[in-house]
């Protein structure tokens, strides 16, 4: 499947994946207002054995195909891992 991914100047280590480039019609307008002015980051061909850095392809696959768009959010701050807790 392919899909094309954007970043947004608004929310930082936020990306939108899209499965065709520049289509932002099923992107909730909720969700383009708080990324802001969107950045084309690139273009990729997701499969099921893919490795993708924060979540499984096949998740990015199903959200595509289901609600037309997938956004990655950054990761949260282990309170653990900054030695807060």
């Amino acid at each position: 499947m392919h899909c094309s991914i954007y970043k947004g100047r608004r929310a930082p280590d936020t990306y939108l994946f899209v499965p065709v480039r520049d289509d932002f019609t099923a992107v909730p307008a909720s969700v383009l207002q708080a990324m802001g002015p969107l950045e084309h980051v690139m273009e990729l061909v997701l499969t099921p054995e893919r490795k993708l850095a924060r979540v499984s392809a096949v998740t990015v696959m199903r959200r595509l195909l289901v609600q037309g768009c997938y956004v990655q959010l950054p990761p949260r701050d282990d309170p653990e891992r900054l030695g807060m807790a």
